[in-house]
């Protein structure tokens, strides 16, 4: 805010040194520059200090506040450019054909530029998804950090590192992306996924005895985000169309050739799943150990040896 402020301040100076000039030595060109000047100020402090004031104390969402100030430097930028076009061309019908033909010839030259720009309002208006959401966009995975004009800047996670933490690196995604790809965002209307663990137990394990420990830890571990996703299940339920679904955890047994296959689901919050993994992962190993009918089954090979001689 601070910025606009020292924005507003040489604007205005400019408008009145340009405003005595033409006093003091009239001319055609002053007056025009002083015009210009003079509308370009009147625009700037409308939109980035007093609307920008105003959003900045009625919106407490900073994401909101966010893609709110985005869209008014958008519509300032256009309102310049239109101010300075209808001041210094008198021949509007002229000007059209003029923009028509220019504009033909860069839309070719420029469209990967036009349609970042129009992916831009495309993210800001519809709300696919805002500054801090989770996202998977041109097969990259990460969490939105800055949605600019052109690109959209986000803190990549996987990539080399195991499970969903950050790898340091920033991915710049031009917006145009937005027209073409499909967006999954992880953290737009709720804050939970589902998840599921594997456990193979032998064939002579007591596996009944190990989905009861798998569902109580699963339980146990999970009770808080489970009531949370029940009362956001609900509330988009109200906006989309989706089927009431159970967020407790289950155990399902899939018998295969060499073992049976526990897979217990269960919901966990969108930025903690490998953390949630590993503790449930260790309580489980834990648990298992203590059973003396309970083993976890390994894929094992027998070589037998025949002696031909």
């Amino acid at each position: 805010m601070k910025k606009s402020y020292i924005i507003l301040c040489v604007f205005v100076t400019i408008t009145i040194a340009l405003f005595i000039s033409d006093r003091l030595f009239p001319s055609p060109l002053l007056a025009q520059l002083f015009t210009t000047l003079l509308w370009i100020t009147g625009i700037f402090f409308i939109l980035s200090i007093l609307l920008d004031g105003l959003i900045r104390r009625k919106i407490t969402d900073s994401r909101s506040r966010y893609t709110a100030t985005k869209l008014i430097s958008i519509i300032e930028l256009v309102l310049i450019l239109a101010t300075i076009a209808l001041i210094w061309v008198s021949d509007i019908q002229a000007l059209m054909v003029f923009f028509g033909i220019i504009g033909a010839g860069i839309a070719i030259a420029l469209q990967d530029v036009f349609k970042n720009f129009a992916g831009s309002l495309t993210i800001l208006l519809t709300g696919v998804y805002s500054v801090g959401d989770r996202i998977e966009i041109d097969g990259r995975y990460g969490d939105v950090m800055d949605i600019g004009i052109m690109n959209t800047t986000m803190m990549e996670i996987r990539g080399w590192v195991a499970g969903d933490q950050a790898t340091g690196r920033l991915i710049i995604i031009p917006n145009g992306k937005i027209l073409t790809e499909s967006v999954q965002n992880f953290t737009r209307d709720h804050s939970f996924l589902w998840d599921e663990i594997q456990i193979p137990v032998t064939n002579d394990s007591d596996w009944k005895r190990a989905a009861m420990i798998l569902t109580s830890i699963a339980e146990e571990e999970t009770n808080e985000i489970s009531q949370i996703a029940e009362r956001e299940i609900e509330r988009i339920g109200e906006k989309f169309f989706l089927p009431k679904k159970d967020s407790s955890p289950a155990v399902y047994i899939t018998q295969t050739d060499n073992w049976i296959l526990l897979s217990v689901r269960f919901v966990t919050y969108a930025r903690e799943r490998r953390a949630v993994r590993s503790r449930l992962n260790r309580l489980i190993i834990e648990a298992f150990e203590a059973e003396p009918n309970i083993e976890i089954a390994s894929e094992s090979m027998t070589i037998q040896l025949t002696d031909r001689t």
